[in-house]
């Protein structure tokens, strides 16, 4: 695939505060430019962005205006003059767009490209360490509904979760949803007191010991970049362990020449693609969110087209939410 759109895209690359912004050209060959051409007929005609996570199948990465992590994403769209955001990416991402900006119209190109790990923590289960940890933190991965933001104090990503659990005063840490992200930030902050939720992400779960090390021992110069919703010893094996932004800049700024890279696959456009010089290697097939991968050009031809599917939410849900969000945003700068 990355061959192919190497063949029918010719890439103008800009940067925005660091980021990569690309642009596809409208002179691509075939069945391909003819969608692109759509894309940007409309993008235009509605006054639309398009952002995009890094684990979207690689065209659509290709056409995004901004493409970024969760973070990034949260934090760009509070930038955006324009009036409509086309959130490529799962349901979650679409409510933070719109907590964030909840004036704009927010488009999802497929309503039901949503996220398990988003519904694995209990409002209940908040209640009850609430009301036992009289000084507790709720932090809340930004991987979770709206609801979940809703009910903490802060929210954090797998980019700044660790500088933001260290600003805050609380010894008491209920981190929610994720427990192995929980659980390496945890690892850092050895003073305070983490109590962690039973969830966690499908795919970084997946990665077994045996896995990386029958990569290594193929590709023995291999350095091992983790991100850290993987299981605890994954991250032990890490030469590095950081966020899908920062295993990129990672890789781009190390003298090695091959990397294991334990995060999802879709990473491996951007990573190739600012390296081309340099090997990549997964270190399991399952490392694919199947959700992610529904996201296609025809669904963001269609969502531009007729306005839907649409993230709505209770104005109430986004005043709680819009707090830990916001918190977030404060305490990361």
């Amino acid at each position: 695939m990355i061959n192919f759109l190497k063949d029918i895209f010719t890439y103008v690359i800009l940067i925005f505060n660091d980021k990569t912004v690309v642009k596809a050209d409208v002179n691509a060959g075939g069945e391909m430019k003819d969608k692109i051409k759509k894309i940007l007929e409309l993008k235009k005609e509605k006054g639309a962005a398009i952002l995009a996570h890094y684990y979207v199948n690689d065209e659509v990465q290709e056409i995004a205006d901004y493409v970024g992590d969760s973070y990034y994403l949260s934090e760009i769209a509070q930038r955006l003059d324009e009036k409509v955001i086309v959130m490529c990416g799962v349901f979650f991402m679409g409510e933070s767009v719109k907590i964030l900006n909840p004036e704009k119209t927010v488009l999802v190109p497929d309503e039901n490209v949503d996220c398990p790990m988003a519904h694995m923590a209990d409002i209940d289960k908040v209640k009850e360490v609430r009301e036992k940890y009289e000084d507790v933190a709720v932090v809340c991965y930004v991987n979770s509904t709206a609801e979940l933001k809703a009910a903490s104090d802060i929210c954090v990503t797998s980019a700044n979760a660790l500088k933001i659990v260290k600003k805050l005063p609380n010894k008491n840490i209920y981190f929610i949803p994720d427990e192995h992200l929980g659980r390496y930030v945890a690892s850092q902050i050895p003073k305070k007191n983490f109590i962690f939720n039973n969830g966690c992400c499908y795919v970084h779960a997946a990665v077994t010991k045996e896995d990386v090390e029958k990569i290594k021992e193929k590709h023995p110069n291999t350095e091992i970049l983790v991100h850290p919703e993987c299981r605890k010893e994954i991250a032990d094996m890490g030469d590095y362990v950081g966020s899908t932004s920062g295993i990129l800049k990672y890789a781009e700024k190390s003298q090695k020449e091959e990397f294991m890279i334990c995060t999802e696959v879709g990473i491996m456009y951007e990573l190739k693609k600012n390296n081309p010089n340099k090997k990549f290697y997964s270190p399991a097939k399952e490392m694919i969110c199947s959700n992610m991968k529904k996201i296609d050009l025809d669904k963001i031809i269609k969502v531009l087209e007729t306005n839907e599917p649409q993230v709505h939410l209770d104005s109430k849900f986004i005043e709680s939410a819009n707090k830990s969000l916001e918190k977030m945003l404060e305490l990361a700068k």
